[in-house]
């Protein structure tokens, strides 16, 4: 079983940039990973994924062109780089472990435990 620890949310201002982290207690280049997020009273919805070699990558339209996802597969870890933020942007980010580079979460078999980000206007 792999666990995962997202970390690197906080409180911006609108414009600003975050980096969020997730570490992975196994090794994960057999793997897709992905970013999903959850604002409240809203369904978790996709953000972005990666394939196993790092070398695809998908964005939701709603943060195409500001958000960068990467991974070392070395550490074991999935990275995204959050640029231009905005207040619609708040919600708690969780990463995700899955077989297929997917936009469904339902494939996505391991789940970390989240990190705030919250966006001030």
């Amino acid at each position: 079983q792999v666990q995962l620890v997202e970390s690197g949310g906080g409180l911006v201002q609108a414009g600003g940039s975050l980096r969020l982290s997730c570490a992975a207690s196994g090794r994960t280049s057999s793997y897709a990973m992905g970013w999903f997020r959850q604002a409240p009273g809203k369904e978790r919805e996709f953000v972005a994924n990666i394939n196993r070699s790092g070398g695809g990558t998908l964005y939701a339209d709603s943060v195409k062109g500001r958000f960068t996802i990467s991974r070392d597969n070395a550490k074991n870890t999935v990275y995204l780089q959050m640029n231009s933020l905005k207040p619609e942007d708040t919600a708690v980010y969780y990463c995700g472990i899955s077989n297929i580079p997917t936009t469904r979460r339902d494939f996505y078999v391991y789940w970390g435990q989240g990190t705030q980000v919250t966006v001030s206007s």
